[in-house]
């Protein structure tokens, strides 16, 4: 059959646009990785420094958005920086806003102090940075909202409706409150465990010995895997606290189906399931990967390079929502970076990392303990499918997505891959045709 180049290339289907550029995530390793090579430098692996590591990430992803990408004059930011309406037009509708913002902080305030897990383990340092940036938020909050509802072209949103139903002003929607308070209900929950986490991740990093895990392919491993995790919970705390709109990273809207916030919060503390001794536990039996190949320090080598390649991913995952890292929300639909290979790249590598680092099926027990393992990890990845599948039902509603997992199914790497073993598999199969 006669090929024409100019035919493909007319007929092949591009990639649709994402919403974010992959830059600003690279800015924000760019920040947080200078920050972490001075910190080392210094010895400086204190949760101050840490929180250093986070300005600087916020910042470097901050100046590229607006310097580099100019997301404040995207449409999608619901503003109209040319016609800013006077103070005294928007007044009112700020001053309901501020009233639902300071309702909705009020109750997230009255839940931490009533969960003591909150004030426990790595959750302490989080609810001591919000003890001293309270004020600050509401302070800043003040002239912020005053500001920016000049510019929306939409100002009664969320917060104003919820501000309308505590005074009692007409025309709130029921809908829009729930959206709002889904919203928040997701930085409330999430935040504090990322932000909770990154100094002792941080930390680690900071003391690591180099030489020594130069020395040995395990160490290396686990300083690397180490590594990555820390640019991961860096750029997801960030992503929670940068819900601007002049950056383009606010809330499109919460995930509103019960169905994905019950295998989403079970992931995570205090409800998590995985935990020693939980009823995921799928640890109890087993050795890590490094107990099977202590012998062979060439398979170390290989096993680790794939474990830390498969953090990598999930790294990278993270990294590609720059500024706009969230569970259970719409904040623009990305199809750049390991999503133009599939639609769940961390979902992918996370599971696959724990497979390859657990080795479910040998055990240190009994066969029934191995068993057990493998049904239990695999439970694990099925919450993961779960959670995918209810991710999908919420994004579809955005013809964004639907654009763009239509090309992922059709035109991405591994559906290609797909399709060539599936023409090959044709081809074999096929009987000759007879002459003419």
């Amino acid at each position: 059959m006669y090929h024409d180049p100019a035919l493909a290339a007319a007929t092949r289907v591009t990639r649709p646009a994402s919403a974010v550029s992959g830059g600003a995530g690279f800015a924000g390793f760019a920040g947080l990785t200078s920050w972490t090579l001075v910190a080392r430098a210094n010895f400086l692996d204190g949760p101050y420094s840490a929180l250093v590591g986070l300005a600087a990430c916020a910042l470097a992803m901050i100046a590229w958005s607006l310097l580099i990408d100019r997301v404040h004059r995207s449409p999608t930011t619901g503003l109209d920086w040319q016609h800013p309406r006077p103070l005294k037009i928007t007044l009112d509708i700020s001053l309901t806003k501020l009233a639902g913002y300071w309702l909705t902080w009020g109750g997230i305030a009255v839940v931490y102090a009533t969960g003591r897990f909150y004030w426990q383990g790595n959750f302490e340092f989080a609810m001591w940075c919000f003890l001293w940036g309270a004020p600050a938020l509401f302070a800043l909050s003040i002239p912020y909202v005053l500001w920016i509802d000049r510019h929306m072209l939409e100002p009664r949103d969320g917060p104003w409706h919820l501000g309308g139903w505590l005074t009692g002003q007409s025309g709130v929607d029921r809908a829009a409150i729930r959206n709002h308070l889904l919203s928040w209900g997701v930085k409330a929950f999430f935040l504090p465990f990322m932000l909770g986490g990154v100094p002792s991740g941080f930390g680690a990093f900071v003391r690591a010995d180099l030489a020594g895990a130069l020395a040995h392919p395990v160490a290396l491993t686990q300083m690397l895997i180490g590594a990555m995790f820390l640019i991961d919970m860096g750029i997801a705390t960030v992503g929670y606290i940068l819900t601007f709109r002049p950056l383009d990273a606010h809330i499109r809207s919460a995930n509103p189906f019960a169905a994905a916030w019950m295998p989403a919060l079970i992931c995570y503390p205090p409800f998590i399931l995985m935990i020693d001794g939980g009823p995921f536990d799928y640890h109890q039996g087993t050795a890590q990967w490094d107990y099977w190949l202590g012998d062979h320090p060439l398979l170390l080598a290989a096993f680790g390079s794939v474990l830390v390649g498969l953090t990598a991913i999930y790294a990278w995952a993270t990294l590609a929502f720059g500024p706009r890292f969230s569970n259970l929300t719409h904040r623009g639909i990305l199809t750049h970076g390991p999503y133009a290979w599939t639609r769940h790249p961390a979902y992918w590598s996370k599971n696959l990392f724990w497979w390859l680092s657990v080795l479910p099926w040998f055990t240190t027990g009994s066969p029934v303990d191995a068993i057990r393992a493998t049904l239990t990890l695999g439970a694990v990845s099925g919450i993961y499918y779960w959670r995918a599948k209810t991710e999908e039902r919420h994004l579809l509603s955005d013809p964004a997505y639907v654009a763009y997992s239509d090309w992922i199914a059709r035109h991405g790497p591994i559906a290609r891959v797909r399709q060539k073993l599936s023409s090959a598999y044709t081809r074999e199969i096929s009987p000759p045709h007879a002459p003419s």
